[in-house]
């Protein structure tokens, strides 16, 4: 078995996809998760979106000794969304209401911008966490500030970094992608299962 620590539907609906039989882990109300998203001065969106992964991956090791859990290998994934403007590289991160949605949309349509996951297994209580990087581009179509406003207005925008989520409505905003589409959602299939092999938990492709 596999625990999965991450609330995010999607990582689920994947790992669901790949056979993998799996129980979330998730933080109690009295953790502070977010305080672990908190953008560090100067730092690269990659490095960003490896050390929250690390660090969520550390906090769920500790969660399921607090909870006194049978031991069984975590899984725990992070993604990013970045942009290069006037050679900075800038992290989109969440909307906090709608406005900042648009404003977000406002910052990537017409351009092509970075989509970094990582995704990380601790296999041992002891052992050193084995982490993959996926990175992708994404080139936003020219789309009208009326049909953003549309898309705002459905609401899929909040909690989703980057203000889109590419397997729902956002996907109509997207010209093309270069990369991983499993990866763009939240979870990349390809290093997934690298991982799983690693840790010898089976999947529906595994021999």
């Amino acid at each position: 078995m596999l625990y999965l620590a991450s609330q995010s539907p999607r990582r689920q609906s994947i790992l669901k996809d790949l056979g993998v039989k799996f129980e979330l882990l998730v933080p109690s109300d009295d953790e502070n998760a977010e305080a672990l998203e908190i953008v560090l001065p100067q730092e690269r969106s990659i490095d960003y979106v490896s050390r929250v992964t690390l660090a969520k991956l550390e906090a769920a090791v500790i969660r399921l000794k607090s909870r006194r859990l049978d031991w069984q290998p975590i899984l725990c994934s992070d993604t990013t969304v970045s942009i290069h403007l006037s050679d900075q590289d800038i992290i989109l991160g969440k909307p906090n209401n709608d406005a900042h949605a648009l404003e977000i949309l406002l910052k990537l349509n017409q351009k092509k911008h970075q989509v970094h996951t990582a995704v990380a297994i601790q296999m041992q209580p002891q052992s050193r966490p084995e982490i993959l990087l996926s990175s992708s581009d994404v080139y936003f179509a020219n789309n009208s500030l009326e049909k953003l406003k549309a898309y705002v207005a459905t609401k899929e925008p909040q909690g989703k970094a980057g203000a889109y989520a590419i397997q729902g409505i956002g996907s109509c905003l997207i010209q093309k992608i270069e990369g991983s589409h499993s990866s763009i959602m939240g979870l990349p299939i390809y290093e997934t299962c690298l991982l799983l092999e690693k840790a010898a938990i089976p999947y529906i492709l595994s021999t």
